[in-house]
């Protein structure tokens, strides 16, 4: 440390210009025009030079994980049944409905497994028998509120349920 050097105080909001050094103390004058006395070991070099150099890594944030169950995102079970099988055309009509809601109880199960709090059961708007085995189905199911998601009931193609 010499005179003209910029100083900053360790531990104080405080810096300014070496005046004077003296063995072990240094005075410097801070923007305000007082002077200062202290040791050199409470004092640090200011130079933006010394950092030039010096090469920055920026390390990448670690992913938290977050477990399914506090997943803000809702599982979805789309109930078309050309999302169900391969070939849709090879189906009755019974059959179809079977199959449906056979998955319909599957997920619901795994959801209760898995501690799932919130499910949406997309059925489509048709003439209605899927939406009524769905509604048929959670009405019977106990620890569950469901309500359609759009405001107008009947034009709704999907029921949201919350599991308690």
């Amino acid at each position: 440390m010499k005179i003209g050097d910029k100083v900053s105080v360790v531990d104080e909001d405080l810096s300014g210009v070496i005046t004077s050094v003296k063995g072990n103390i240094v005075v410097f004058k801070d923007e305000y025009g007082f002077t200062h006395q202290y040791p050199k070991e409470k004092l640090v070099p200011k130079d933006a030079d010394l950092y030039e150099n010096i090469r920055i890594i920026k390390k990448a944030e670690p992913q938290k994980v977050v477990s399914k169950k506090h997943q803000k995102n809702h599982m979805v079970l789309d109930l078309h049944f050309h999302h169900l099988v391969k070939n849709p055309s090879d189906y009755d009509s019974f059959e179809r409905l079977f199959m449906q809601k056979a998955k319909l109880m599957e997920v619901l199960n795994f959801c209760r497994k898995h501690h799932l709090k919130r499910l949406e059961i997309v059925h489509g708007i048709g003439d209605g028998i899927l939406q009524r085995m769905v509604m048929d189905v959670l009405e019977s199911q106990s620890d569950i509120d469901f309500y359609n998601k759009e405001i107008l009931h009947h034009q709704s193609g999907a029921v949201m349920i919350e599991f308690h």
